[in-house]
């Protein structure tokens, strides 16, 4: 435990973090559990599997470019880290400009439809703005706080 800027009170964590996690915890006011939690699971763990998927077809068929590989590796890795809930509104935000990226040149080459790639990329951004939810690695990393002022009771903080 820890003393805070207020004399007495003292600041428990119910979760182990790391030193920057106030700024992901001032983006989400909640990381919210039960079936709003549940529902942003199901969102990333589609999203991720349908992106790991896309970038798997796209590395594994030898491409022809190296933007290509690019877009591909950054597609999976961005699937896995989405999956489990690290570093989301980053990741989020990094899979949206990715499929964006693809929906572009798709469009530019004339090749395929660019419908897919779109509704991924707000799919992405979705989840960025959302966050999440309680059942992610970002929520036991950066997850709220509880204060407790029990120790101070019958003290005198100021003689």
């Amino acid at each position: 435990m820890r003393k805070t800027p207020l004399e007495g009170i003292e600041c428990r964590r119910e979760s182990p973090t790391i030193g920057s996690g106030r700024a992901l915890q001032r983006l989400f006011s909640t990381f919210p559990d039960g079936w709003p939690g549940f529902g942003l699971l199901l969102l990333r763990l589609g999203l991720g599997l349908r992106v790991i998927h896309i970038g798997t077809v796209s590395v594994s068929g030898k491409p022809s470019e190296p933007i290509t590989l690019a877009q591909g590796l950054i597609a999976v890795a961005g699937g896995i880290i989405l999956i489990a809930g690290l570093w989301t509104p980053i990741i989020g935000t990094l899979l949206a400009l990715d499929e964006l990226w693809i929906a572009l040149s798709l469009y530019l080459s004339h090749q395929a439809d660019i419908v897919i790639p779109i509704f991924l990329a707000s799919l992405s951004a979705s989840v960025a703005m959302l966050g999440p939810g309680a059942w992610s690695i970002d929520a036991r990393l950066f997850g709220r706080r509880r204060f407790s002022n029990d120790q101070t009771r019958g003290s005198r903080p100021y003689s």
